[in-house]
């Protein structure tokens, strides 16, 4: 069965970089997937009143918005067939025009009818990270975001943030092809960041994992005075592992998220490719 993946591409007020496509070509092609590019197009709602006509010519400066959104959306979907094509993968493109306050929940629709979401990330207050947010609390598929836009050289090394709950079990799940596939499996649990129902979640699913013939280790670990997301990032990383799988914790709230500390960590300060599922 072919896998498909997701890139919901940013034009407004921010544009994605061409590094994203490239990167986002990269990890599809780890994924063992087809890659979809959604360019999200700005519909800028008209604003102008009298007294803007007289003082500013608003029209105009909502036609120039619109104007620059169409134009980086041909630039990143031109980049993204050029990038797949080069890395052997095959690729379709397609765009959504909406409101710009609406482009995460239009992302999010889309990202249901695929695999993974495949996100850039170019600063923690990149319009990007909103997308990421709303596909990820939204799309109920798992979201793989990548720092500035580049894919890691293999996924070798999976690490995976385990405290025994539920979002971490969903993103067990999503992670599963991609761990059967590894050579190196990191089971990685903080155990000072708050109270653990079960004291021996993680060495349980390493001993499952290894009973399924993964090549799977464990590490228990400290924040002690560390944010949890920096100490999940910081060990995965000195262990070299390819790619952090957590759980993402939240809940939409008018189209605002209230965000676990982990979640809201990782994409305040990503370090790393990271897949969340929540």
């Amino acid at each position: 069965m072919k896998r498909r993946a997701l890139v919901p591409l940013v034009t407004y007020p921010d544009a994605n970089s061409e590094a994203v496509a490239a990167g986002a070509a990269a990890a599809a092609k780890l994924l063992g997937a087809e890659l979809h590019a959604l360019a999200l197009v700005a519909d800028i709602p008209d604003v102008s009143n009298a007294l803007s006509r007289v003082m500013l010519d608003v029209k105009a400066m909502e036609r120039s918005a619109e104007q620059r959104s169409r134009d980086a959306r041909q630039r990143l979907l031109d980049a993204v067939v050029a990038a797949a094509k080069a890395a052997g993968v095959e690729a379709t493109t397609n765009s959504v025009t909406g409101a710009p306050d609406l482009a995460g929940e239009l992302a999010a629709a889309h990202a249901r009818y695929f695999d993974w979401t495949i996100v850039g990330w170019e600063g923690a207050t990149h319009p990007a990270r909103q997308v990421a947010e709303a596909a990820m609390f939204g799309g109920g598929r798992p979201v793989v975001i990548l720092p500035h836009g580049k894919a890691p050289a293999s996924l070798g090394h999976i690490a995976i943030a385990w405290d025994g709950g539920r979002a971490c079990a969903r993103a067990l799940g999503d992670a599963m092809p991609l761990l059967e596939k590894a050579k190196k499996v990191s089971v990685l649990t903080v155990l000072d960041e708050k109270p653990l129902k079960e004291k021996d979640a993680g060495q349980r699913l390493a001993g499952e994992l290894e009973r399924r013939g993964l090549p799977v280790a464990f590490k228990a670990i400290k924040a002690e005075d560390q944010a949890i997301d920096t100490t999940l990032q910081e060990h995965a990383l000195e262990a070299s592992a390819d790619l952090l799988v957590m759980g993402a914790f939240g809940h939409s709230r008018l189209r605002d998220f209230v965000l676990g500390g982990a979640t809201k960590g990782v994409l305040t300060d990503l370090r790393m490719p990271v897949m969340l599922s929540h």
